[in-house]
């Protein structure tokens, strides 16, 4: 297939305006970042080149906050004060919402230039985040790629089986639950995996045991197994009426690296999620018929 002679031009001229907007972007870019936030920790890891990282949070390498843990531990890990990013000069500081009160106003006096990374609560956001930081880490092409990514993994968890029964709560210590205005409810939601009606609005709040006996959801999820009542709010969590009413077939374990932070931890949770409803489609007999609650 051949082009005629004025398309071929502006490909041509398509292609130097991208390559000179991308060099203009890696020129503009920070040459030494500091991230103060386990998110931006992420979000720097999987955008930016690792010589542009002088420094990551203390909980860069926790795994079970994050899902890049173990690259993060070829890179400085940074205690959250000022004092120890003077020293390192960095040219961009990266830290949460709200982040330190003392701290941040310092770094600012000192003319660091410091950038709030913003909680997302669903999938809209997380692709806006990481437009957001790949042009300031000056990687705008990593940013899209990693989009796609997700994208892709998104129509893998729509093209997934899904289980006949779909309602459920994620439950915390003490019955507190997360609302639809969250992350870890976006991701549930893209499973098919719904509030019961009833459940909290917004950013949720407290379900009394009562309460969730009469909501009854299909599945109970919880970031991790709870089985000893350890603590205050374990007690909510290993009352023998849960234990009755949802047994392991009937609790589905949403661990906490995949509905903190953005990024790549979006592609691993979508991932997580299309096994969960997978394992629960392929199982329909962990789902136990369960009588009505009297009225």
């Amino acid at each position: 297939m051949t082009f005629p002679p004025v398309r071929i031009c502006l490909i041509v001229t398509l292609l130097a305006a991208l390559a000179a907007i991308s060099q203009r972007a890696e020129a503009e870019a920070p040459h030494r970042i500091v991230s103060f936030n386990v998110c931006a920790d992420q979000l720097v890891l999987a955008l930016a080149d690792p010589e542009q990282i002088v420094g990551l949070s203390p909980y860069a390498t926790d795994t079970s906050i994050s899902v890049v843990a173990e690259l993060a531990r070829a890179f400085r890990r940074v205690p959250l004060q000022a004092e120890s990013v003077i020293p390192l000069d960095p040219d961009l500081v990266l830290v949460a919402p709200s982040f330190r009160v003392v701290t941040q106003p310092i770094l600012k006096a000192l003319g660091f230039n410091v950038v709030e990374v913003d909680l997302i609560n669903d999938l809209a956001a997380g692709r806006a985040q990481i437009r957001q930081f790949a042009a300031l880490l000056g990687h705008p092409e990593r940013g899209e790629k990693l989009i796609a990514e997700i994208d892709t993994a998104r129509d893998r968890l729509v093209a997934a089986p899904r289980p006949r029964n779909s309602t459920a709560l994620l439950i915390a210590n003490g019955g507190y639950t997360v609302g639809p205005d969250s992350l870890a409810a976006s991701l549930m939601d893209e499973a098919g995996l719904v509030p019961p009606p009833g459940a909290p609005k917004g950013f949720g709040g407290i379900v009394p045991l009562e309460k969730l006996i009469a909501l009854r959801p299909d599945y109970l999820v919880m970031s991790s197994l709870v089985e000893e009542a350890n603590g205050q709010g374990a007690l909510y969590l290993t009352h023998p009426a849960l234990h009755a009413l949802y047994p392991p077939g009937r609790r589905i374990i949403l661990p906490a690296r995949y509905t903190i932070c953005g990024g790549p931890s979006l592609v691993a949770a979508l991932d997580y999620l299309t096994g969960v409803v997978t394992r629960r489609a392929a199982d329909p007999g962990t789902m136990p018929v369960v009588p009505p609650t009297p009225r």
